[in-house]
């Protein structure tokens, strides 16, 4: 036996029955300067003219200096030297002869040099221009060179498909109270039939009708639902307060119903009941969250969170978790997820299973992992309250090395079935709903301090070969491979389904006034070969191979679609003109309502 843990901070109002509640609670570059002509090129061109003006007074300097000394050389030189040079010598009329011998060879030789001189001037303009050619080249200091076009991107790797997508489409039949809008027929009575408060199942042909809707799958939380069509949408209805509808809803103009002024019946007149139509009515959840192509699979609903996943085993979520001291967040840093948003740490999933505010998913290796609040050890790891945000991260925990083939999750425990056959649990057990014998405190005698705190494997549930398991508040109800039905935990509220007096004393706590308390070894339902099963809270479903749905427990919001808010001992056939004849093959159960569904049939003609 498991030692004895600390009890939750909310374990006692988590016993009680549920009572008829009334909710409502980058960047591009600057442009190269070269094109702009900035100042640096502009600078660079004005050093060069400036250093070109230089050049050139300094060799026109030096070369005129040679010519006046080599001229004074030629004037000394002897008469046979300067006859010559008379030759060239300007025209007698315009210079006397004497003008004419002395002029005539300086006049020469300062032309010659300043020829020269000119020669070598030009040849000195010349070169800066090769300079300043030279000096346009660079570019600005620091300027940045133009980007190359970006490389195409690569395309999404498309992942392959591991999970099936339902193609049948259902007919879905409602009851209970409704007057949160859970049961999805809208805020409008239609043809004297009220929206609330269905005493039994009900064809929704308003709102999710076969033809116009096509629901082929469908999951049920504490006070809202999601549902999948054939053609690919999500729709979702019922209390939104936390965002698990994970769509905007209107509450403008709207006059929300008060349960406890409503005594009227199934048969009162057409009027507005009062509900918000956005949340009363299956609404379609925008598809620009999702990627692309996104094909769903299946749906999952807690209290006040919402998942999807995928074919090819992504997670989509959204809404929020509670613990014990209110709104403990989406993710460590969403408080609330309003829309959908990608769950990162969830790959090739393909089964989920939602407690009150906890959540498991396997993945197609037989991994197993958990997140949301932690309390009650519902995590299978320790959760402290500094550290609770961690928790909302999905991780592994202590199943590393164990391959699971089926999941489950109760409203504060859970369930892993190992693919060899054993069954782990843990969580809260204060009435035995792990399958351990709980510690009972002999005062109130329930076992209020009773936690399984790590996954253990369940005695009790050995060689029974379980493929469905789910939980409710205190108990466990489970489907075996062969149809069995088992049940096992607390039972004074009806959540039993079995005439107590032929069950084996053994497998009962029985209290010092001589009154059932709880179931301590799993029993079998008679009479039902079971196809699949349902529980929430206190009331239980269990559908059988031949498509009837039989139900028991806590019914004071008619979801045991009895027809009676008494609470059902035993399990009772649900029967009346709705689904009479009919073939069903699930089951749902939320707070203070219920669903049945099968595959759509056309009436007769």
């Amino acid at each position: 036996m498991p030692p004895k843990k600390a009890a939750p901070a909310a374990k006692k109002a988590a016993e009680a029955p549920v009572a008829k509640r009334n909710p409502r609670t980058a960047k591009k570059p600057s442009p190269p300067p070269a094109k702009a002509e900035p100042v640096a090129k502009k600078t660079a061109a004005s050093k060069v003219t400036k250093s070109s003006g230089k050049a050139t007074a300094k060799i026109t300097k030096s070369a005129a200096k040679p010519a006046v000394a080599k001229t004074t050389k030629v004037a000394n030189t002897s008469a046979k030297r300067k006859a010559a040079d008379d030759v060239e010598a300007e025209p007698a009329s315009k210079r006397t002869k004497a003008e004419a011998a002395s002029a005539k060879p300086a006049a020469r030789k300062v032309a010659v040099a300043k020829k020269s001189a000119a020669k070598k001037v030009a040849a000195t303009k010349a070169e800066p221009k090769k300079v300043a050619k030279k000096a346009a080249v660079p570019k600005a200091k620091g300027a940045p060179k133009p980007k190359a076009d970006p490389k195409p991107k690569k395309p999404i790797k498309q992942l392959p498909t591991i999970n099936e997508i339902p193609t049948q489409k259902l007919d879905v039949y409602v009851f209970g109270e409704g007057s949160a809008g859970e049961l999805g027929l809208g805020a409008q009575n239609v043809n004297g039939k009220k929206v609330v408060d269905v005493t039994r199942p009900r064809l929704n042909t308003t709102h999710l009708s076969e033809a116009t809707v096509g629901v082929v799958q469908i999951a049920v939380g504490g006070m809202h639902c999601a549902a999948l069509t054939h053609d690919n949408r999500i729709l979702t209805w019922g209390v939104n307060d936390q965002g698990a509808l994970g769509r905007k809803t209107s509450s403008e103009d709207v006059k929300m119903k008060d349960a406890e002024d409503d005594d009227s019946d199934s048969d009162s007149d057409d009027e507005d009941s009062g509900l918000n139509p956005s949340e009363a009515e299956p609404r379609e959840v925008d598809s620009i969250h999702f990627p692309e192509g996104t094909k769903f699979a299946a749906m999952f609903a807690s209290d006040s969170s919402t998942f999807a996943l995928t074919d090819t085993g992504l997670v989509y979520g959204w809404g929020t978790f509670r613990g014990n001291d209110g709104i403990l967040g989406f993710r460590d840093n969403v408080k609330t997820a309003d829309t959908p948003i990608l769950i990162p740490e969830l790959k090739k999933i393909v089964s989920m299973a939602t407690g009150t505010n906890h959540v498991l998913a396997l993945d197609s290796k037989g991994k197993c992992f958990a997140w949301g609040a932690g309390e009650q050890n519902q995590l299978g790891r320790r959760v402290v309250s500094r550290t609770a945000t961690g928790a909302l991260v999905p991780r592994e925990f202590g199943l590393q090395k164990i391959p699971i083939a089926h999941i489950g999750a109760g409203d504060y425990h859970s369930f892993a079935v190992a693919k060899d056959g054993d069954v782990y649990s843990w969580g809260l057990n204060s009435f035995g709903q792990t399958g351990f014998d709980p510690e009972i405190d002999e005062e109130d005698e329930q076992g209020e301090d009773s936690t399984i705190a790590n996954p253990q494997v369940v005695p009790a549930l050995k060689g029974f070969k379980i493929e469905q398991i789910a939980g409710g508040a205190h108990h466990t109800i489970a489907l075996t491979e062969t149809g069995q039905v088992l049940l096992w935990g607390r039972i004074d509220n009806s959540q039993g389904g079995v005439d107590l007096k032929t069950v084996d004393k053994k497998a009962l706590y029985i209290d010092k006034n001589d009154r059932p308390r709880f179931l301590i070894k799993p029993t079998v339902i008679p009479g039902i070969i079971g196809a699949a099963v349902a529980t929430a809270t206190d009331t239980c479903i269990a559908v059988s191979s031949s498509g009837q749905a039989y139900s028991w427990g806590f019914s004071g919001n008619y979801q045991t679609a009895q027809g009676s808010d008494e609470d059902v001992k035993t399990a009772t056939l649900i029967d009346n003109g709705a689904v009479r004849g009919k073939k069903l093959t699930w089951c749902g159960v939320g707070g203070q309502f219920g669903m049945l569904a099968g595959p759509h049939v056309t009436p007769a003609a």
